[in-house]
């Protein structure tokens, strides 16, 4: 009888779902991308990884509707939105419960301190998740300090 009745909770719409996967996009090798990777599984998501060369990555940023200043080292798609850079987990989940009419999400650069780029803490850099719109504006999504 408990297993019915967990079973029937699951089934219920927003109660719980299956872990979302994001593919992730990147050059050979990136080990600032692996470790953003391994951030985004501790946190829920599945991920699948694809290495292509830099002249094809640059490429699906660009169809993507990324501008070259928007860009970092690899590029994530999930559930019809980009994910460039290390942007934390926790603003693709608060992306994809939202909603927003966006492109994605996107942590231009490699700012220290963010996911995948050694530890937060007091010699963190200070950065902003910028929504990208596809109108290719940006508003801060949220900052780290």
């Amino acid at each position: 009888m408990l297993r019915a009745a967990a079973t029937a909770f699951t089934l219920l719409p927003g109660v719980a779902s299956a872990a979302q996967t994001i593919e992730v996009l990147s050059t050979a090798g990136c080990g600032c991308c692996i470790s953003w990777t391994r951030h985004m599984e501790e946190n829920g998501f599945e991920t699948e990884i694809r290495n292509l060369p830099m002249a094809d990555l640059m490429q699906v940023k660009t169809e993507a509707g990324l501008k070259p200043g928007l860009t970092s080292c690899h590029t994530g798609k999930i559930d019809g939105y980009v994910i460039e850079g290390h942007v934390p987990a926790r603003d693709v989940q608060r992306l994809l419960a939202e909603r927003p009419d966006a492109i994605g999400l996107t942590v231009p650069d490699m700012p220290y301190g963010s996911p995948g780029m050694g530890e937060a803490g007091p010699d963190a850099d200070p950065y902003d998740v910028l929504l990208v719109k596809r109108d290719g504006t940006t508003e801060v999504f949220a900052s780290y300090r």
